[in-house]
């Protein structure tokens, strides 16, 4: 494989309320589907090789959006599980705990481990590579990328500003290693104050 692009669903409408999703299955806001038509024809014109995507439905809403509706559903690409975090809004949480969870050194009650969350999306790209892919879309999660910027190039997650919706992300994988060549890319430049 010699690129990766990531792209991060559109807006979900619990993005667009400031809630926690995790894995629950939240479909696109309008504003989400705006996102994803203005962004579709810069993700035409790379045209990947392979095109995979999370199996929650804001994913697959978007895979569909930019114009891959034969993408192919992984469920390790699924978002990190918050346990009981999951729905609740951003602002009722314990900020402290919320900082050390965007650090990837906290999980909520029944939530899952930053480790285990690493290692279940970075096997996904080793799979990929193995298969000698030459470019990969990965339609996904804000926390997919950034687990895959902490494993695939060592940016831990307290390192990384928020994932814009609707946002490429795009690695270089030569030699075995992986560069980061852009960040936060959307149709209209870049995201450069991405809610968290």
């Amino acid at each position: 494989m010699k690129r990766l692009f990531l792209v991060r669903h559109g807006e979900s409408i619990w993005n667009a309320t400031r809630r926690l999703q995790g894995q629950a299955d939240m479909p696109l806001s309008d504003r989400g589907l705006a996102q994803v038509k203005a962004l579709a024809p810069l993700i035409g014109r790379l045209a990947p090789d392979v095109v995979l995507t999370s199996d929650l439905q804001r994913a697959m809403q978007t895979a569909q959006g930019l114009g891959y509706p034969a993408a192919k559903p992984e469920p390790r690409l699924r978002e990190i599980n918050v346990g009981d975090w999951t729905g609740q809004a951003i602002s009722t949480l314990n900020p402290e705990q919320y900082k050390r969870w965007r650090a990837g050194t906290y999980a909520p009650e029944g939530g899952e481990q930053w480790p285990t969350f690493l290692a279940r999306t970075c096997a996904v790209v080793a799979e990929t590579q193995n298969a000698g892919q030459s470019t990969t879309l990965i339609v996904c999660h804000g926390g997919v990328i950034r687990a895959l910027l902490d494993g695939l190039i060592g940016l831990p997650p307290h390192r990384l500003l928020p994932v814009g919706p609707a946002s490429l992300t795009v690695l270089a994988l030569r030699d075995g290693q992986a560069r980061l060549e852009a960040m936060n890319v959307t149709a209209d430049g870049l995201s450069l104050d991405a809610p968290d």
